[in-house]
């Protein structure tokens, strides 16, 4: 966890939001966001989704079509200033859930945790050598030899280089684990998803890995995994199509088979 004095202006992810609906006559989605700015990934358009989603829980500011489509009125950023004030007035200081998995777990883990995204960002956390502090700090050490024993970093003139890929090889690591376990429990066969293909099937459910949260979606004999988004949560046990790609999908999700969708 992470607790901070609340800041009552708004954030990046409301000026981004702002932004891009401004040149889509009022209208953000996923879609749009990937569209507007091509080197965004879909999970990072995801978080300014469950930012929208908070504050339309809050105050209704913002509206949700069931296409997954908001709309975003003018003077967002100065309802979202208002938004930020009221919950300051009742929370004054920010607790963020920086991890599911506890600290000690995440230094032996087969798989991209937070402090790996810590360890390769632009700018990391800062944080005090003392308390809470230093055991990050112990924990980041440790995990800087594992990551080298595991071939995904080596030492240079006093530097720690992590591959490029490291991330993405951490990440794909668990999704085959978690896989296997999942297809001894279905008793089907795993399909790995790759860009270009077709996704097709049955929305089973939601698996929260590490890395991320991810959908199983089952055929009569196969199933497979791909990233989750949250529009997809009212639609668990319906039929869904799409195409993957580097960003994630579109989604086409059936309310009846031969009725009407939604993307």
């Amino acid at each position: 966890m992470r607790v901070a004095p609340r800041n009552t202006e708004p954030r990046q992810v409301d000026r981004a939001i702002a932004g891009i609906a401004a040149a889509h006559d009022g209208r953000y989605s996923i879609d749009i966001h990937l569209k507007y700015d091509p080197s965004a990934t879909e999970r990072f358009a995801e978080t300014h989704v469950r930012r929208l989603e908070a504050i339309r829980r809050a105050t209704g500011g913002v509206e949700r079509k069931p296409n997954g489509t908001w709309i975003i009125a003018p003077g967002h950023l100065e309802r979202v200033g208002g938004y930020e004030r009221q919950r300051a007035r009742a929370e004054p200081v920010a607790v963020d859930k920086l991890s599911s998995m506890p600290l000690e777990q995440q230094v032996r883990f087969d798989g991209a945790t937070w402090i790996d995204r810590e360890l390769v960002a632009e700018r990391p956390a800062a944080f005090r050598d003392s308390g809470f502090g230093r055991e990050v700090q112990e924990a980041q050490a440790r995990r800087r030899q594992w990551l080298m024993a595991q071939g995904l970093s080596h030492e240079e003139q006093d530097r720690i280089i992590y591959r490029a890929n490291m991330l993405s090889m951490l990440r794909q690591r668990e999704l085959n684990r978690v896989a296997r376990q999942l297809s001894d429990e279905l008793g089907l066969t795993y399909t790995e998803a790759r860009s270009g293909d077709r996704i097709e099937g049955t929305l089973r459910r939601s698996i929260e890995l590490a890395s991320g949260k991810y959908a199983v979606v089952k055929k009569s004999r196969e199933f497979t995994l791909v990233p989750w988004r949250p529009v997809l949560e009212r639609h668990i046990g319906k039929e869904v199509s799409g195409i993957m790609r580097r960003e994630g999908i579109s989604w086409t999700i059936e309310r009846q088979r031969s009725g009407p969708s939604v993307s």
